[in-house]
């Protein structure tokens, strides 16, 4: 082994530690919001893969806002196949689609102080440039094949028309997330399936836990309730599930969220950064599968980024009108306000990313107020309804779920007395899991009930009801005329009926929840 003299060690100190910035950088960057680390600072401008004529900046906002998106590509970052046993790992199947299912906006503060990744619902009914409405995750993939073909028609090579078409496959998405957010793009990232393996493989694993045990085989989803920790290809089968999930791809996004939140953490240790085989199959990881924006001077924002730590690396997602909304020819989408979304994004920059008593933006869709520091994902609410609102139970259990708590019992009140006031019962009148839940609903009173185990809350909504779960809070119809038929609903189920906008007769509203962020241990969820 060379060792380095001693003038040379200054230099080296340097070095390593704005590589270790890098690592930082991509934790915020990457699928799996994890690292990069490079032998050699040039090798980072050197190995990268590139995307140029996106259409990038030319905004100033404060932040420096990035497109990460995650894509079901069965080639490596610089076109490579890949072998049979990288795709046999991948428990993705043969046929490739172009489309982008994990779209996520990531705004750092131009101080470097925080960042927040924002996501965005792959059904998202937005406007697609050239297309008109769609998907949001189709606007990649179809503005790709679309043009490929014109370009094949025309006489391009194979090759050409692969490229320029995939060029314009990533500028429409960056033109929809732009215009559903109100946000210019400033820089582009991109990862691959095989990606996702690598990467956490290269970290050793990564911790997550589940409420109730899995066995799902369309995406290889076999895990046991609890916590557990998950190599490459299980992660990726535990972040690509979103059958058999009560809200479809909501619940997709928050297993996306916990799994990189818990990532981050482990990347930021000191035990992965100071450890040079980690960091370097990190490094082979990322080269293999990442593309950023060729303007990028990813060394440069490294910089900006040097103070960061888990607790300021936040993850939230966008407010949804209705999660299972249909277009007139009974297409399953989700149906999104452009400019509640609009608002919602603008606050997460400075003190509106700092702030985690804020569910949502300042708008009606919550009353969410501030209540003790608790752990949701460890509280099962029971709820009950006393009042005359037909599925209203229903709509406010989904609402507490939709903000981390256990789903209990959801019903009707059988009770012999009249009740008049929404109250929350915990097992001791200083039960701070009953405050919380009485916070989350609007402030409404609390009261004891020793019968119930410690964990458990009950909430009995009475006629004066009118928070998150009801039409004044959410802009929710209402649901089903009673509480024994309901179900918790997934994006696929497309309960209701609209018109080619997306309207439904019946919404599902979901309110932005609380940020998860990167300073805690694995979160519990479905």
């Amino acid at each position: 082994m060379t060792y380095a003299q001693p003038d040379s060690r200054p230099k080296a100190g340097a070095a390593r530690k704005r590589l270790r910035l890098a690592v930082v950088v991509l934790s915020v960057l990457a699928l799996v919001f994890t690292g990069l680390a490079w032998r050699s600072i040039d090798s980072i401008r050197n190995n990268l893969a590139t995307a140029s004529g996106l259409g990038l900046g030319g905004s100033e906002d404060g932040a420096i806002d990035i497109l990460m998106v995650g894509t079901d590509s069965r080639t490596d970052a610089h076109g490579n196949p890949l072998s049979q046993h990288e795709l046999d790992s991948l428990r993705a199947g043969e046929e490739e689609a172009n489309n982008t299912d994990t779209i996520i906006l990531i705004r750092v503060p131009t101080d470097g102080s925080s960042a927040t990744a924002i996501s965005i619902p792959r059904d998202s009914y937005v406007d697609v440039p050239g297309i008109g409405k769609s998907k949001i995750n189709a606007a990649y993939g179809a503005t790709k094949a679309e043009e490929k073909q014109q370009l094949l028609d025309s006489g391009e090579s194979e090759r050409a028309a692969e490229d320029e078409s995939t060029k314009a496959g990533r500028e429409a998405l960056v033109k929809s997330v732009a215009g559903l957010t109100g946000i210019t793009v400033d820089h582009y990232a991109e990862v691959g399936l095989l990606g996702f393996v690598l990467l956490t493989d290269a970290v050793g694993g990564v911790d997550v836990c589940l409420n109730s045990a899995v066995d799902e085989p369309l995406s290889g989803a076999h895990f046991q309730e609890g916590e557990q920790t998950l190599q490459g290809s299980d992660a990726l089968s535990f972040v690509r599930q979103r059958h058999d999930l009560p809200r479809g791809d909501l619940d997709r996004i928050v297993r996306q969220q916990v799994f990189m939140a818990s990532l981050v953490n482990k990347v930021l240790s000191a035990r992965t950064l100071s450890d040079p085989a980690k960091l370097g199959q990190l490094s082979g990881a990322v080269e293999r599968s990442v593309v950023l924006d060729e303007n990028w001077d990813i060394v440069d924002f490294a910089t900006q980024l040097q103070n960061l730590s888990g607790g300021e690396v936040q993850f939230r997602t966008i407010p949804v009108q209705d999660l299972a909304a249909t277009t007139d020819y009974g297409e399953s989408i989700v149906k999104v306000d452009s400019k509640e979304v609009e608002k919602f994004v603008a606050t997460l920059v400075g003190d509106g990313a700092d702030s985690e008593s804020s569910t949502t933006d300042d708008s009606e869709s919550s009353t969410t107020t501030d209540g003790p520091d608790v752990d949701e994902s460890s509280i099962t609410v029971d709820v009950e309804n006393a009042g005359d609102i037909g599925g209203l139970a229903t709509d406010v259990s989904q609402a507490l779920v939709d903000l981390g708590y256990r789903k209990g019992e959801v019903g009707n009140y059988a009770g012999a007395s009249a009740v008049s006031e929404t109250t929350v019962y915990g097992h001791s009148a200083d039960d701070d899991e009953a405050a919380a839940v009485a916070a989350a609903l609007g402030d409404v009173a609390t009261d004891s009930d020793p019968t119930l185990r410690s964990g458990t809350v009950r909430v009995v909504l009475a006629s004066d009801y009118d928070g998150p779960g009801t039409a004044t809070s959410t802009g929710s119809t209402g649901s089903s005329s009673s509480e024994t038929s309901t179900s918790s609903g997934s994006s696929s189920s497309g309960s209701s009926t609209g018109g080619s906008d997306g309207t439904s007769g019946t919404a599902t509203p979901v309110p932005a929840g609380p940020p998860i962020t990167a300073a805690t241990g694995a979160r519990c969820v479905n």
